[in-house]
């Protein structure tokens, strides 16, 4: 009777262990790889952002359809920030202590990433910023798909110095991005024998003009650059049309984010340069060969997903490339875990995009990028003259950044470049 028991609790045990394994090799074998996105679905920078959700949520699906990575599905967490820098830091840490995601991905505007860049480097968490911006971030967490200064500006402002002269004036945003842009061009426009003949930071909340541009009417300056964010600071455009100001514009963030060349009247635009690494129209320009296959695929697959997306912009291109990025650096480390996978993306990792070819650079974690100059007519439509293929991050990694054999948590200026 004693052993009969005894076999009974064996079994019990047994059939427990056994039934708790099975569990848990059903849980492990449905787990999926968590991606974090934190973005501005609604809010002052809510156009230029959902195209983006829009990419990632494309190259999710495309990934999970043909069999997702390391025999796990992509799952996407997702979070609107309202383009509120307090929900940034909020939902951060709700990404990171609470859903546990593997990576995560966003952030549109310069202030939001950096209110959450120390909450990632605090918890040594893996981070892609999928935006073109300032440059300059040196972090060891942080992983940058968009293009900057080096890839925009030095192309930009040389180009349209040469085409229309050397008196040059700049109005910008007023926080990180137009502060350390505005550097950036007053350093090029030195180098390059020029004179900077009136420079002003605009607040995000201004949407009225007319002073500012009575401002540009005296200094007469031969090129306008204009480094401004959001959708009231948009509001110049048609403003200064409107005046007359009829000075040739030169920009590294309108029309390739918030399509202002379709939603606004002719010629608010009109003269307007502008250098993205990607825009929808380029395979409706440029007419054949490896930029018109490339863009005319990916905006099919796009479309396909989503037939009413307003724009497909240069952020999408961002999005779509830094999904794509971190999935072949998980297959490349065989893991999720961050520190290899970061390793993995220091090797040089690429992926050929929406326009080409985008290489992650192991100094800077910054990718490389082709650089189109579009321009932007009377009736809106758009042109691109100068096409610049393969321009490398360079900056940040002559200046003595590298994040393959130093960690750093900084961000640096033309001004205040790394100690070396």
């Amino acid at each position: 009777m004693e052993k009969k028991m005894i076999n009974k609790a064996i079994s019990f045990i047994l059939s427990i262990f056994f039934a708790t394994f099975l569990m848990l090799t059903q849980a492990q074998a449905g787990d999926t790889i968590k991606l974090g996105i934190l973005e501005d679905e609604t809010g002052n920078f809510s156009i230029a952002v959902i195209p983006k959700i829009h990419a990632y949520e494309l190259a999710v699906k495309e990934i999970n359809e043909a069999g997702g990575v390391l025999g796990k599905q992509l799952e996407i967490v997702r979070y609107d920030t309202q383009s509120d820098n307090t929900r940034f830091q909020e939902f951060a840490r709700r990404l990171i202590k609470k859903d546990k995601v593997d990576v995560i991905f966003g952030g549109f505007s310069s202030a939001s990433r950096e209110a959450i860049r120390p909450i990632m480097d605090k918890n040594n968490q893996l981070y892609f910023y999928n935006n073109q911006y300032e440059g300059g971030v040196c972090d060891s967490n942080v992983f940058v798909t968009g293009a900057v200064p080096e890839q925009q500006f030095s192309t930009l402002v040389t180009w349209m110095m040469e085409k229309y002269g050397k008196n040059v004036y700049t109005i910008a945003a007023d926080y990180n991005f137009g502060q350390i842009s505005a550097e950036w061009v007053r350093q090029i426009v030195k180098e390059n024998g020029g004179t900077m003949v009136g420079e002003e930071f605009i607040p995000l909340s201004v949407s009225q003009y007319s002073q500012t541009i009575q401002k540009i009417q005296k200094a007469k300056p031969d090129v306008l650059m204009t480094l401004l964010v959001g959708a009231k600071q948009a509001s110049f455009y048609e403003q200064q049309a409107a005046a007359g100001l009829g000075i040739p514009m030169a920009t590294s963030v309108n029309v390739g984010q918030a399509y202002e060349h379709r939603r606004f009247q002719p010629p608010a635009l009109e003269n307007m340069y502008v250098t993205v690494n990607y825009i929808e129209e380029v395979h409706e320009v440029i007419k054949s060969g490896k930029f018109h296959d490339k863009s005319k695929d990916f905006v099919a697959r796009f479309r396909a997903l989503y037939p009413n997306e307003p724009y497909i912009n240069m952020e999408s291109a961002n999005a779509y490339n830094a999904i794509n990025l971190y999935v072949k650096a998980v297959k490349k480390a065989g893991s999720v875990d961050m520190v290899k996978v970061r390793r993995a993306l220091e090797t040089g990792i690429s992926f050929d995009g929406p326009s080409g070819v985008v290489k992650i650079d192991p100094k800077s974690h910054h990718g490389s990028h082709t650089i189109f100059l579009v321009h932007v007519d009377k009736g809106h439509e758009v042109k691109i003259p100068k096409i610049w293929e393969n321009i490398e991050p360079y900056w940040l990694g002559e200046a003595g950044c590298d994040l393959s054999k130093k960690d750093d948590y900084s961000q640096y200026t033309p001004s205040n470049p790394p100690k070396q």
